[in-house]
């Protein structure tokens, strides 16, 4: 290994990866920083080569100036898959890499626990215990045969479409560059949308926040999508219009929403989201569980192996892209 770099942990609880850091790599010189707030000075005093960071108290206030500063690192690791706080950098300057493909399992995981919330109806059944009610024709309805289309076939796309497959569901997608896929039916461009939202009983999106992905499922394609679709966001927050999305339930357009992502995060109080019916709310946690975060931090000291190495990183991300 050739290069010994000091690395910044920038985290809510940096202490277990310090931990984990220091048993496979003592030698390196690391320190933890569990807060937005009061960033700059450390690293005007520390200054770390790589920053291993997670937007873990949302987008609002994330130190990105501080991070993209004079004393920022020439490698920032973003430990989640989105990147939008942190755009844009000059990539010549910095090299920004995520954990994309980390969460996609889990989330997927996510993704079908509300859509099958919707199919069961798992709301009416809790009304009819609440009332000690027995319906002789309760029905379910059935996966088989449904067309569920994937707004972004990215590795959370993929994992979910996979996943789809297993339950006999027709899968219709999109991508930047389209080309055949395994457990994708169809790959369309972006551009097609317009075409394809009528076409799909279930919509998942899982796009990153981009310029051309900004207010993406407006009035106009939540209108063009089945009146008893299915809609899943577990993308990032701006991709979905919630003013859009609100009128849409209100006037009994889509049989039930799942929303991970929101526009602002977190979710203020009075927004009129929390009041509506057929909605899953939940606060940008589809990808979180248990092992979540030292799973990503492993991918990061892969990564750092690299590095140290002087081989070509991984999961470097374009910041024209945003991916």
């Amino acid at each position: 290994m050739t290069d010994t770099p000091r690395i910044l942990i920038h985290t809510s609880d940096p202490v277990p990866m310090l931990d984990r850091l220091a048993e496979i790599a003592p030698e390196v010189e690391a320190r933890g920083h569990d807060s937005y707030e009061s960033l700059d000075p450390v690293l005007a005093e520390f200054r770390p080569d790589i920053a291993y960071s997670v937007a873990f108290q949302g987008r609002t206030g994330y130190p990105r100036d501080a991070l993209l500063g004079p004393h920022g690192p020439r490698w920032i690791a973003i430990g989640g898959a989105g990147v939008d706080h942190l755009t844009p950098w000059d990539a010549g300057a910095v090299t920004v890499s995520n954990a994309a493909g980390v969460a996609a399992p889990m989330i997927a995981e996510y993704v079908f626990g509300a859509v099958l919330h919707f199919t069961l109806d798992i709301d009416g059944m809790a009304a009819d215990r609440t009332a000690r009610h027995w319906p002789p024709n309760r029905l379910m309805t059935p996966l088989k045969g449904q067309t569920m289309l994937i707004v972004g076939l990215g590795h959370t796309g993929q994992a979910v479409a996979a996943r789809a497959k297993a339950f006999g569901l027709r899968v219709i997608g999109t991508r930047a560059r389209p080309q055949p896929m395994v457990n994708v039916d169809e790959v369309h461009p972006a551009a097609a949308l317009p075409d394809l939202w009528g076409k799909a009983d279930i919509v998942v999106l899982s796009v990153p926040l981009l310029p051309g992905t900004r207010g993406l499922v407006n009035s106009r394609a939540l209108m063009a999508m089945k009146r008893d679709a299915i809609l899943v966001d577990v993308s990032r927050g701006g991709v979905l219009d919630g003013a859009a999305l609100v009128n849409a339930i209100r006037a009994g357009h889509l049989r039930g929403a799942a929303l991970d992502v929101f526009e602002t995060e977190p979710l203020s109080t009075d927004s009129p989201l929390w009041g509506l019916d057929r909605l899953i709310l939940s606060p940008h946690c589809s990808a979180v569980h248990a092992d979540w975060a030292l799973q990503s931090f492993e991918l990061f000291l892969e990564n750092l192996d690299h590095w140290r190495r002087g081989e070509s990183l991984f999961n470097i991300v374009d910041p024209q892209r945003g991916y």
